[in-house]
Parts: structure tokens; sequence; C-alpha cells
């Protein structure tokens, strides 16, 4: 037998032994002994003849695991409100694609068994095609929606009160049947349905329960966000062991908290945040020392000396994850005896820290720091706007006003410079995202939007708490102890390619490739558009070809800060990594760890890093529903009125335009009457097939409001034609390059399709038709399989 076909026998039989794993060729090598030269080159020429003849699997991470060779396989389903979703098998892989109709009675979020219908064709864009077999475990057993109910023949007929369709967009279409062993709500009533049978492949848009609680009526102040976090499963009241446990906190400082602290006091030390905040978890202090170095102290609010390991204060935080900000109101991860008061870092009153000092030289470096417990009294409490005032306008009465504090602030500007100039140097990417400020009435009714300006007051902070958090998890990194880490891998290959493709319709080519993009790269790329009309809509894209950050107990380095270590320590009111953190910081202290509790806490930290991971993630989700509706309520009396927007977004069905306010709609293609509009999917435009008219990404068009839905969260725009307006002479050019590409066909007229002669049927606002402009049908081979 030849070497390397025993080489072969041996890799299978290993793969076979550990058939769930994925590894990498070297751990296999290490593994099976064959590391020198000539074993490990056969070794190599082993897996790429297994690739090639599908019995390995390589995923985007390196690794390779043996492919299934069972019928089914498990995983979560991930739904989409066009009727098709995604079931994703290992993170580490795309997911499979399951198309409309395979879905059996799938909901999001739900551990499914699948049976593979088609493999990936890499060559032809195609991803795996896969169908639901059955549904093992539904993630959610409620729902929220308005109550309809039934007149009493009809309640006698079916034997419910009424039904109830769910307020989630990507579940609307099911019908919640109440039955009347519940509560009996009142017609308009927004209610939580607890499920009592859930949809089937013979009848798949059906569900019956029973309404656990009213949530409150439609139309009263409040109900909207109130049901929003009900859906997402958001507790606003706190258990009652937690508000007793809160109770019992003792609002002065007792005299042993001050054991082996070191007393702060008379320190120059200020806060600085928004105006309006009130649990303040952050404070600073500056001083220049003899050898011309920074002395920079980050001071934050010691949460964990009162929030003690598996109280109910502490049980509760763990389950929620972290604070939830809303437009109207606050969801405190704490009971806010503690987030508003004793460990709110209020002015001129004593509070217990965790302080990080930190030595920083004329470069930001970091030459020498020190991390321990402490007590401070905050001087001042300063608004970023003042701030701003003081340092960017020279504002003379705030000078006056706080001239102790000045020199500081002007000393603290300086540093900031640095620290953003040495992130910028080793390649951090500087998301310039616009932030909506959403301003409501007392009934939560939105007032006006606007976009938050970030002046040198917020950008400071932000500077001197990634030092603090980096230096923190440089410390633990190096004292190789269990620790939890903030982490953002390297970009998805997929998502990478898709937007360096997109920017150079920009006229941007970034050198190397998709799949080892460094962020230095990324960083000049936002460089190159700023302070163009399409700077946000390029740095909102990048954004989202992005990983997600996380939570994790393996540093594994942060990619968007181009940091090696990075972690969550300055925010312990509102994240409860950040607790656990300073907790970790105490249960250490400076000696040795006790080997019993060092295990203890490699056990803990992965579950904790997931429970953090997913409440951020549900967080954000209600944070951005939240702001959606409130978007979508504010344009409702805007309708028929005129604006000035950029196109954010071109899609087969239209295009979406932003105004400088943030509150995005579509223009339907529908509504795009002046020509016939063709979709050049790789230019990522849309271009009129008699006009030769082009809408583009980043482009400034007019629009006109043409309906706003709270309920949908759905806003109609159409366009304002500039006839006057002249093509420039580079998307001419563009034009013309494209249609020497095109065949020759039938020249259709504004508003028709291949498929029907007249004017196209607008499908549900905001939702993807069935069939694209250019006659195509949107599960053609360039939509089935990738992942949305």
């Amino acid at each position: 037998m030849r070497k390397i076909d025993q080489i072969q026998i041996d890799v299978l039989a290993y793969f076979q032994e550990h058939a769930a794993k994925s590894m990498t060729l070297k751990e296999v090598s290490e593994a099976l002994g064959y590391t020198d030269s000539d074993e490990f080159k056969a070794l190599v020429k082993v897996f790429a003849q297994l690739e090639e003849r599908g019995i390995l699997v390589l995923n985007k991470t390196g690794q390779f695991r043996l492919k299934a060779q069972s019928a089914t396989m498990t995983g979560t389903f991930r739904s989409n409100d066009r009727g098709f979703g995604f079931v994703t098998i290992d993170p580490n892989e795309s997911d499979l694609f399951i198309p409309r109709g395979k879905t059996g009675s799938a909901m999001e979020g739900d551990t499914v068994e699948v049976k593979i219908t088609r493999e990936a064709e890499p060559w032809n864009d195609r991803g795996v095609e896969a169908e639901v077999t059955a549904v093992l475990t539904r993630k959610s057993n409620q729902v929220v929606g308005e109550f309809v109910p039934y007149d009493s023949d009809r309640r006698e007929e079916t034997g419910f009160l009424g039904f109830v369709i769910p307020q989630d967009t990507k579940i609307n279409s099911i019908v919640v049947y109440i039955k009347p062993e519940g509560i009996h709500p009142v017609e308009g009533s927004v209610c939580l349905v607890e499920i009592t049978s859930y949809p089937t492949p013979q009848n798949p848009i059906k569900m019956e329960g029973l309404v656990t609680k009213e949530i409150g009526h439609k139309d009263a102040p409040g109900v909207d966000i109130l049901a929003i976090l009900y859906k997402f499963g958001i507790p606003s009241e706190f258990p009652e062991d937690v508000l007793a446990q809160a109770e019992g906190i003792p609002l002065e400082i007792p005299a042993e908290a001050l054991e082996g602290r070191r007393d702060l006091r008379s320190e120059q030390i200020v806060t600085i945040d928004g105006a309006d905040a009130k649990d303040l978890d952050d404070a600073i202090s500056l001083k220049r020392l003899e050898n011309g170095n920074y002395l920079l102290g980050v001071h934050i609010a010691d949460v964990s000396y009162y929030v003690t390991e598996n109280s109910p204060i502490d049980r509760e935080a763990y389950e929620r994850g972290t604070s939830v900000y809303l437009t109207d109101r606050v969801v405190p991860m704490l009971p806010q005896k503690l987030s508003n008061g004793i460990c709110s870092l209020l002015p001129h009153e004593d509070r217990l820290t965790m302080s990080c000092e930190m030595e920083l030289d004329a470069d930001g470096e970091v030459v020498a720091y020190d991390i321990f417990p402490s007590i401070i009294e905050s001087k001042q409490r300063m608004t970023y706007s003042d701030v701003n005032a003081i340092l960017m306008d020279h504002d003379k009465k705030l000078r006056e006003k706080y001239n102790d504090f000045v020199p500081m602030f002007e000393e603290m500007g300086i540093l900031h410079e640095i620290l953003l100039k040495k992130r910028q140097k080793r390649g951090a990417i500087d998301f310039e995202s616009d932030e909506a400020k959403i301003i409501v009435d007392e009934n939560g009714h939105p007032l006006d939007i606007y976009v938050q300006d970030r002046g040198v007051g917020e950008r400071l902070i932000e500077s001197f708490m990634l030092s603090a958090n980096e230096t923190i998890a440089h410390h633990f990194t190096k004292a190789n102890l269990p620790f939890i880490y903030r982490i953002h891998e390297q970009p998805d290959p997929t998502k990478m390619m898709r937007f360096l493709e997109f920017v150079t319709t920009f006229g941007i080519l970034v050198s190397g490739t998709h799949e080892n993009v460094k962020p230095k790269q990324l960083q000049a790329v936002l460089a190159k558009v700023k302070d163009e009309p399409y700077e946000a809509v390029v740095s909102t894209t990048l954004l989202r070809s992005m990983q997600q950050a996380k939570y994790d107990a393996v540093p594994v380095g942060h990619y968007g800060l181009a940091a090696k270590d990075y972690t969550h320590f300055t925010s312990p009111i509102r994240r409860y990594p950040d607790l656990i953190v300073h907790r970790l910081i105490r249960t250490y202290g400076k000696g040795i760890a006790d080997p019993k509790v060092v295990e203890k806490w490699k056990g803990q930290l992965p579950d904790i890093a997931v429970q953090s991971s997913q409440m951020e993630r549900r967080s954000v989700d209600a944070e951005r529903e939240t702001e959606s509706l409130k978007k979508a309520e504010f344009m409702m009396d805007k309708i028929g009125q005129e604006f000035e927007g950029v196109i954010s977004s071109v899609t087969k069905f239209g295009i979406f335009v932003q105004l400088p306010n943030t509150v995005e709609g579509l223009v339907h293609i529908s509504k795009m009457t002046e020509d016939y509009f063709n979709y050049i999917e790789s230019h990522m435009l849309l271009m009129g097939e008699r006009t030769g008219v082009i809408y583009r990404i980043g482009q400034k068009v007019k629009i006109k409001v043409e309906n706003s839905d709270p309920v949908t969260r759905a806003i109609d725009f159409s366009l304002v034609i500039d006839k006057d307006k002249t093509q420039s002479q580079s998307d001419q050019d563009l034009v013309k390059q494209i249609r020497a590409k095109i065949p020759k066909g039938k020249k259709r007229k504004p508003g028709q399709s291949d498929r029907d002669s007249g004017p196209r049927k607008k499908t549900a606002k905001g939702k993807e038709p069935f069939y694209s402009r250019a006659g195509k049908k949107a599960k053609g081979k360039k939509d089935r399989g990738k992942k949305k």
C-alpha cells in the first residue's frame, strides 16, 4: 500500500471518529503524527483530494469536517417575511437556504430538522438548499397582537373568542385564534397570548392560544412601546425579591467598605455625560506628570460591591443582560435605587469605584497602569454640550463658570487627539453612522427627529473608555486567568467581497483579497468617502458587512478597533459583562487566584458570554423596532410633503431613500413610471431602458411622502422628477458601457413587466415582489441560496 493511501485511510478514520467536530489541517497532522515535511505535503494532497470529492467540507475559518452523510441535519431557523428562510447548522459555515413553501411550520428561532435538497454550486453563486422536515423545539410560546372579537354567533360556532394578528411582521400572516380559557379582552386591546397550538404543514397560517395579559388599548399612550417589550420578552418590572434586596441596601457607604480602597476624594474628578443621563457610571481625571506624560484616571461605579454573586439582583441582571434604551423610557438592568442612586456617581457625593489609572506617553502608549478599588467624590457633573462649548466654541461664560476645570478639559482634548491618532495609525475603523434623536411628548408622540452631533466631549470620553477597556483586557490576557472579553472577528469573506464590489461603484479599489482584508484598508475606504453625499451610506454598508461584536471567554481580539485585547469594564450599571469584569478584578485581586476559583470561572464564563451576547442582540432589536415605529408615526402628518434625501439602497423592487433626519422610505418600482427600469446587479443601480436615467446609492433625489404606517413600520415615497436635470458625462459613459453588454430586445413601457401588459400591481408595503422588473424570477439563480 502506498504511503498516501495509508494517510487517506487514517484521515477518514479520524474524521469518522470525530464526526461532529471541525478541525484544521494542523490539528489533524499533529493528532495523526504526520508532521515531517514529506508526510505533511502528502497530507495536504489527501485533504485537497477529499475536499474535491466532496468527502470533506472546508468552512470559512479554515476548518474541515466530514460531510454529513445522514439524510437530515439540525439547526436554528430564521424566517423572512417574504416566505423563505435560512437555517444555521454551524456558525462557521454558510446558512442553508429554505425556499418558500419548504419551511414547514417553522417560526423564527425554532430548532428544526432539515433535509438537503440541493448541494451548493459555488461557481454559480448558489448555496445549499434544504427543506424543513420537522420542528424539534419552539423558541417562543407567546405572541403579541391586537385582539379582534367575534360576535356571539361566531363565538358559538367556532368556540373561539376571536383572533389576534401578531405584530411581528415575520409571522403576521398567521392568525392566532383565542380560546376562552384565558382573559377575555376587549376589542382593540393589545394582548399577550400564550400559544397552545402551533401551525402545521397542513395548516401553516393558524395557531391557537389564550390571552394571559392585556397590555393596554392600542390607542392608549405608551402601549405601542410596551407591546414591543412584551414581544421581545423584555421585563418592564422587577420581581419582589429583587426590589426587597434593593430596599435593604443603605444609602450611606458603610465604614467597612473603605477597607483596602484607595481614597481619591481629594482628586479633581468629574463626570461628563448627556444632559438627560441619570445613571452616571464613569468619571475621569487627568494630570500632567513631571516627566511630561499623562496620568489618566478612569473611575467606574463599583456595582459589584452591592450586587453580590447569586443574589436576587445578580440573577435578574444576568437574565436581563443589559439596560434597554427606548425613545421615552429606559428599562434598567438594575433597580433604580442602585442605577440612579448609590451607584450613580453624583456630584459632591462619596461613591465606591473601581479605578484604572494609566500613565500614557506622548504617543498615547500606556507605559504603566494600576487597577484598584477606590472611593471618589465627583467634583463636577459636566454635560457633553457644555464641554463642547468650552473646547470647540470657547464659550466665555462657561469657561468662567468652570474656570477651575478648564485647564484639565484642554489637556483632555489634547490627549484625546493623541489617542485618536494612535488608533488610526494601527487601523481602527471609525464608523461615522448618523444616530437619530427622537423627541416625544408626554404621550409618546414624536415631535421631532434629528441627527445627534458628536463633539469633542463625546469623543474624548470614548477615547478614555477605550483605553481603560484595552488596558484591563491586556492585563488579564497577560495573567492567563479566565476572563470575559469583547471580541470582533474577521469579516465574513462573502459579505466583504460584496462590500468591496459595492465601493467600486464610487471608483474605490481596495488592494488585497476579501478573505484577509485588513482594518486599515477599510479605514482608508472611509477616508476616501469623507464628506461625500454617500459617506453615511458607505459607512452603514460597511458596518452591515462586518461580523457582530460579541462577548467571549477567548481573547481573539477586536477587528474593528484593531485591538489585540478588549473588554467592557466601563458600564457595570447597564451591562452585565462589565459587572462580571469588576467581580473578577475583586476575585483575583493582586495575588495568585485559588485554582478552584479559576476552574469555577473557566466553567461559568462561556455561558455568561453567550447569554450577554443574546440579550444585547435582543436589546438592539427592540431599540431598532421602537425607532422604526416612531419614525413611521412621525411621518404620518408629512404625507404629501416633499423632501430632499439620498439613495441609501437599490434593489430590484425599488430604491430606499434616507432623509437628513435618518428617516428612510421605499420608492417602489411600480411608482417609477418615467421609464422601464432594469436592475444592473454588477453596478448596484437601476437604469432606465429608454432614457438611460440612473438611480444609484449615494445619489441625491427629491421625494414626496406617499404613505406611512406605524403598524407595519413601512414608509412609502415617490420620486419628484427634475425634468431640467442633465446627466453627468460619467453617467452617460456608464450607460453606454452597460447597454453594450445587454442583448437587444423589445422596448417596454413604464410600469410594464415581462409577465403582464399593464401596470404592475404593488405588493405589500416594503416587501419584494415575486419577480423583478427585468422579468427574472426573484428565486432565480442570483437570489437563491444567498444569506440576506
